[in-house]
């Protein structure tokens, strides 16, 4: 089934009351309710990222990403954090449209820098689709096995 997604940028003070409700119920539905693990979401980088939001036909917002400048928090790096789709939208393309879109706003936004990510590890090939590179660096975060990747874009 081919759907049609739309998106939104936002600098953090540029979001209404009502995009960053909406933004906190899909970043909670996954991270903390489906993946079963309490943690603090609001980790004060919110404030300093470009937030990227993907609707749908219906308005709805349905996936999500959180774009941050060189050296935030990755000295040397712009980084994608906070990934996230609805879970009933997998396995529509939505994944992959949100990473492109991802990448070529840094692109756009911070120049040709390289992009780091703390990866899900289970998502590395996904993320390896797209040209990042594992540094090796594995580690658990909130119990949830992660990996560092890099994406060169100069």
């Amino acid at each position: 089934m081919q759907q049609s997604f739309s998106t939104k940028l936002f600098r953090f003070a540029d979001l209404s009351p009502f995009d960053l409700y909406e933004i906190m119920i899909l970043r909670q539905t996954v991270f903390i309710v489906e993946q079963n693990c309490p943690y603090l979401d609001a980790d004060g980088l919110d404030y300093r990222a470009w937030h990227l939001l993907v609707y749908d036909l219906n308005k709805q917002l349905v996936a999500y990403t959180r774009l941050l400048p060189i050296d935030v928090p990755y000295t040397g790096y712009a980084s994608i954090g906070r990934v996230v789709n609805l879970p009933a939208m997998r396995g529509t393309g939505l994944g992959r449209f949100l990473m492109q879109q991802s990448i070529a706003t840094c692109n756009t936004l911070f120049g040709n820098v390289p992009v780091k990510i703390g990866a899900q590890s289970y998502l590395i090939r996904f993320y390896e689709s797209f040209g990042f590179c594992s540094t090796g660096e594995n580690y658990l975060e909130d119990g949830i096995p992660h990996t560092k990747m890099i994406l060169d874009l100069r």
